[in-house]
């Protein structure tokens, strides 16, 4: 299946919340969004009606919503259905970014539908769009959990791969970038094409 045009007007950071989990694993997905905030100059504020913090702004000229769900990870689709459904998004339209086991730390890969992974935020997304699995996900390689899966999610990564993930969510960034303003497929190949400075060494 053909790739549809990247006409993104809702990005979902996926997270959890509170300070004991800031920059842990399972929060590579807000990270991004809070640098997409940054370099686009977009504030995120509250708001109940969405369950979570709530921005709109443009990026590359594209105006855009972006939200991280206040929700906890296996709520997320409660923000991005109330907000899709409110402003009659489709779920092509939504981009979402987290954080992925099945690619090694530094690791990126864009992808337009596809599976689950397992993953809480995902499936509950999924759900909240009336199940099609027909959107965005921009996937931030995290590895594999040694043994305990919630332990190694819910914890901060060793500076090694702090190091790796930092030049990856910086790589995410400028390849969304380039799918604005150049389309999909560049975009695409921006993002899966990246590797840390670190991983062209070895």
């Amino acid at each position: 299946m053909a790739n549809p045009p990247f006409e993104i007007a809702l990005i979902a950071g996926l997270g959890n919340v509170g300070a004991k989990y800031e920059h842990t694993r399972h929060n590579m997905g807000v990270d991004l969004l809070m640098r997409l905030c940054d370099r686009y100059n977009i504030s995120l504020n509250p708001e109940s009606r969405f369950f979570g913090l709530v921005g709109r702004g443009q990026i590359e000229k594209h105006d855009v919503r972006l939200v991280f769900p206040t929700t906890y990870m296996n709520e997320s689709g409660r923000a991005v259905g109330a907000l899709c459904n409110f402003y009659r998004i489709a779920p092509e339209q939504v981009l979402v970014l987290h954080d992925e086991m099945d690619l090694p730390p530094g690791a990126l890969k864009l992808r337009f539908g596809g599976g689950l992974a397992g993953h809480n935020g995902l499936k509950s997304i999924c759900a909240s769009l009336g199940s099609s699995q027909n959107f965005w996900r921009l996937r931030i390689g995290i590895g594999k959990a040694p043994a305990d899966v919630i332990s190694f999610v819910l914890n901060r990564p060793d500076p090694h791969d702090r190091s790796l993930l930092d030049e990856a969510l910086d790589g995410a960034l400028d390849g969304i970038t380039t799918a604005f303003k150049s389309g999909a497929e560049r975009g695409i190949a921006a993002v899966n094409g990246f590797k840390p400075a670190s991983f062209k060494k070895e």
